[in-house]
């Protein structure tokens, strides 16, 4: 049908311009994630925590929204190089906009970026962005079938953080069920559990961030 040609055509477009980006990436030694949730997971809170104890690695992050550039502002309020990508009602980041935005960054100052992608745990999974890996947020605000219900994400994702623990003990959230069911869908997933509020868990979290960088 012709809705599958077209599909096909614009993700074959977006993988060229993905390998192009990874191509860049490894000329600059730039580690690249592209962080994906649902909206409210903390994916902005997290990177807040995260930078400062990473700030010898040199990082940069491209934000991602549907409106507005408060993300950004509170990333550049860290010191951080920083560009916004505003999706006007877009669900998601696609290896063009990323491109585009990388023209607002000085590559050469930079080893680790972050890519945080619009709130949102369909559409940005099927899209390539050139990154070494996705990493999913949930929190245990949200339910811990989410694993069952958006395969396609954890199935792409080669980490998953559960942030939000200091909130544990008031949700019926089970972090063994949430492990046990993205384990199902990928038995290679990595997990880290944090709160992005508290601190708990961040150490071994930024650790493993820089035992990723180019060496």
């Amino acid at each position: 049908m012709p809705v599958i040609t077209v599909e096909r055509k614009i993700l074959e477009k977006n993988d060229q311009l993905a390998t192009q980006n990874r191509q860049l990436f490894a000329e600059k030694h730039i580690t690249v994630f592209n962080l994906l949730s649902s909206p409210g997971s903390g994916k902005t809170t997290l990177l807040e925590k995260l930078l400062p104890m990473l700030a010898e690695s040199r990082c940069g992050v491209v934000e991602g929204d549907l409106q507005t550039d408060r993300d950004a502002q509170r990333i550049a309020a860290l010191n951080v190089p920083v560009v916004q990508i505003v999706t006007n009602g877009g669900c998601h980041l696609d290896a063009g906009l990323v491109r585009d935005a990388l023209t607002n960054l000085d590559l050469d100052t930079i080893r680790l970026l972050f890519i945080e992608n619009v709130g949102n745990l369909v559409c940005p999974a099927g899209y390539d962005l050139g990154e070494q890996k996705k990493i999913v947020i949930i929190s245990t605000t949200e339910g811990d079938d989410k694993p069952l219900k958006y395969t396609t994400m954890f199935r792409a994702a080669r980490v998953c953080i559960i942030n939000k623990m200091d909130l544990l003990p008031w949700t019926d959230f089970n972090i063994e069920t949430v492990k046990r069911n993205a384990l199902q869908i990928n038995p290679d997933l990595q997990f880290f559990t944090v709160s992005a509020k508290t601190g708990t868990g961040m150490q071994e979290l930024s650790a493993w961030f820089k035992s990723q960088l180019y060496k």
